[in-house]
């Protein structure tokens, strides 16, 4: 029979008693490890994990939730068409599986009417210790109101904080912006358009702010008309495309606030047989996987949305574990990704 103190798998599931005797210490110990307590030394840490992992200890749900008075469930609430979902899901599972905490996915209509009710019965049913947001659900009027009411904790992705309570992973959207403006005014493009995100989604108005920053630094004025308002979508790229491409003179550039409106955009340039970069440059923003599968390969800004997650989920466990985060905002650079859609400037766009 193989002993836990062979240092070897057993051939059954694996116990806290088994863990405590593979690592010569006490099952408390094993336990305050399992629940991140503070007050174990690293190397005790370090060996009681090690045990587990040989073992191929699994932490009992049940005996942990009535031992700490935790589910150990953490909550990811996101608008159920989000193209990035993915990403975001596996960092915030990288984040979740060293610490033995379980995932509960909850898709949502972000402007349903009853959106407020569903979260609040998501809350209270499956007793999350604590909530992921992603925009635009993270935006919505009331949101902020409910996740108080329940006491439950939350970090949102790409959210500007309102108080000392409101905690967020951002990317450095605005600087971003600004520097992609920068770039295609090295290319001598002049009027350089800009089709704004959709208003509801509150995270993405930094983007329209650097693209305002970005051509007062190179000091061009922007034109009214160059600026479109567009909802997301590919359908609305292309509306806004068809208003922008049908200007005379047109824009050079075209930088959209989102990939899908790029694509979009891309469209109509194409129907209209213009050359890009040759005619007109476009940009977008996310780096989604239709940006390498367009052609020309679309330039814009990649996002490190897996990072962000990763570092939301890492917050959130430590505000459940009553540690509060050094800082409300967490910023992660994002990155410009200059592929063959921008080019130099036509002289004469007409």
């Amino acid at each position: 029979m193989t002993s836990t103190t062979d240092k070897h798998p057993l051939d059954r599931p694996a116990t806290i008693t088994d863990v405590a005797e593979n690592a010569g210490v006490s099952m408390k110990t094993v336990s305050r490890v399992l629940n991140r307590a503070p007050n174990v030394k690293p190397a005790t840490r370090a060996r009681v994990e090690a045990a587990m992992q040989t073992l191929g200890y699994r932490p009992n749900s049940p005996a942990r939730m009535l031992a700490s008075n935790q589910t150990y469930l953490i909550g990811l609430i996101y608008n159920a068409s989000s193209s990035y979902i993915t990403s975001i899901q596996n960092g915030v599972l990288s984040a979740c599986r060293p610490e033995h905490y379980d995932l509960l996915i909850h898709p949502c209509s972000y402007d349903s009417p009853s959106l407020l009710d569903n979260i609040g019965d998501f809350i209270a049913s499956k007793r999350v210790d604590g909530l992921v947001l992603v925009p635009p659900v993270s935006d919505v009027a009331g949101i902020r109101e409910l996740l108080i009411e329940h006491g439950v904790v939350n970090v949102a992705i790409s959210h500007e904080p309102e108080d000392e309570t409101d905690w967020a992973v951002c990317t450095n959207d605005r600087e971003i912006c600004k520097n992609m403006v920068r770039h295609l005014s090295r290319l001598g493009h002049q009027r350089i358009a800009f089709v704004r995100s959709h208003p509801d989604h509150k995270a993405m108005a930094d983007r329209y702010l650097g693209y305002l920053d970005g051509m007062a630094e190179v000091k061009l004025k922007v034109n009214d008309a160059l600026v479109v308002q567009g909802e997301n979508t590919f359908e609305s790229g292309i509306d806004c495309g068809v208003q922008l491409l049908r200007q005379r003179p047109r824009p050079t550039a075209i930088f959209c606030a989102n990939d899908h409106m790029a694509t979009g955009v891309m469209k109509v340039a194409h129907e209209r047989r213009l050359q890009i970069p040759g005619d007109v440059s476009i940009a977008g923003f996310d780096d989604i996987p239709v940006a390498k599968q367009v052609w020309p390969q679309l330039t814009t800004v990649r996002q490190p949305l897996e990072a962000m997650a990763k570092l939301a989920a890492e917050e959130l466990i430590r505000l459940v574990r009553n540690e509060k985060p050094q800082e409300l905002r967490v910023v992660v650079d994002a990155e410009l990704i200059i592929r063959q859609s921008t080019g130099p400037a036509l002289v004469d766009p007409d």
